[in-house]
């Protein structure tokens, strides 16, 4: 058995710690999970990575490193066998389109269905608490209860879902279930015969939270069972062990998830932008009709829409112009540019994942 390369520092509920492992697994790249404990989480990660998230991950020759996406990207240039990024440059930047949308849009309805409702937030209090905090003296009672507390208010309540929102963060949910479900019942994949990026980002939300957590779960198993299967598919996934083709170009079943895409996660981040070059801690924005009255800025996800952009401007010229038709026809190509320069100020040097983490917003106490 081979040696693992890396150990990765995560929680077996967490989001980010679930992507990293799928990708992980479908490459075959060794790796040692480590749960993440509170000394980890609020000494070690934040002297080693510079940010109290997870997942993290430590290499054989002493590096630490922190954020999935850049740090998938960096796997992908040491680990070439099965590359996860399409040939064809339009549908490898849609890839990256759909994977930021999953990172960052589907966390608020993620986070909601597993706080908001009873047996989800009793179930994950446990586990948690557990987990990270199981070495801390105090009554297990408590510590749950600071879990779930603590969960619901800076992940919940902060970030926007309110009596005004609440249907439009579920619908959301709803929304990518059946566009999934009607992409997965022509094809075991997003794009194709095996994974890709877009598989890799949606994998995030879909399998930690939406497919483990009670009330999402039930939702997915009676509203999009083709979804559910998928899940399961991509944990099982083995380089060496799928064979086929991916699609040609960007196919009809794919447009109305960038429409989708265009009209709520590159929109907020176009506002988030506007805030943050306002120096502003909170903005709104109204999408689809709802109004979010009081949202956190967040510095990362200028970033986000920067690494969109830059990712754009390195297409060749064919498909950048093919690309724009695509994203003009769907919704998406006038706020990825309507902050032409969101000045995040972020890794200047381009070190991602090996300079210092940036967690998406200010949380008391780090990101779970």
């Amino acid at each position: 058995m081979t040696s693992p390369t890396l150990t990765v520092y995560g929680s077996k509920v967490s989001y980010f710690t679930g992507k990293l492992e799928g990708y992980l697994r479908y490459k075959e790249i060794p790796y040692r999970y480590q749960a993440m404990t509170d000394e980890y989480f609020n000494r070690i990660i934040p002297e080693k990575t510079g940010a109290r998230q997870m997942p993290a991950v430590e290499f054989a020759d002493g590096r630490w490193a922190t954020d999935s996406t850049p740090l998938i990207d960096w796997l992908e240039g040491e680990y070439t066998h099965s590359s996860i990024m399409p040939a064809d440059p339009q549908q490898a930047f849609i890839c990256r389109l759909i994977e930021d949308y999953g990172d960052e849009w589907l966390w608020r309805p993620a986070m909601h269905y597993r706080w908001s409702y009873y047996q989800g937030r009793q179930l994950l209090g446990i586990i948690l608490t557990e987990e990270l905090l199981g070495n801390v003296r105090a009554p297990a009672w408590l510590k749950r209860w600071q879990i779930r507390r603590r969960q619901r208010r800076h992940f919940v309540v902060e970030d926007g879902v309110t009596a005004a929102t609440r249907a439009h963060v579920e619908q959301g949910y709803s929304n990518i279930l059946a566009l999934m479900e009607a992409i997965l019942a022509t094809r075991p994949f997003i794009f194709g015969d095996k994974p890709t990026l877009a598989d890799i980002g949606l994998f995030g939300p879909m399998f930690r939270h939406f497919s483990q957590d009670p009330d999402p779960a039930e939702i997915m198993r009676q509203t999009a069972p083709g979804v559910f299967a998928w899940v399961g598919r991509m944990w099982n996934a083995r380089a060496s062990q799928i064979s086929g083709e991916l699609v040609a170009g960007i196919p009809e079943d794919i447009l109305p998830l960038l429409k989708e895409i265009g009209d709520t996660h590159l929109q907020n981040l176009v506002a988030n932008a506007q805030a943050w070059g306002e120096q502003q801690k909170r903005y709104k924005v109204v999408l689809q009709g709802t109004r979010y009255a009081d949202l956190p800025v967040s510095r990362y996800r200028c970033w986000c829409l920067e690494q969109l952009q830059q990712h754009f401007k390195q297409l060749p010229p064919q498909a950048s112009e093919a690309t724009r038709q695509l994203l003009e026809a769907n919704r998406c190509w006038e706020p990825l540019w309507q902050v032409p320069e969101p000045g995040s100020r972020y890794d200047p040097e381009k070190n991602a994942p090996f300079a210092p983490g940036l967690t998406v917003y200010t949380v008391p106490g780090g990101a779970i």
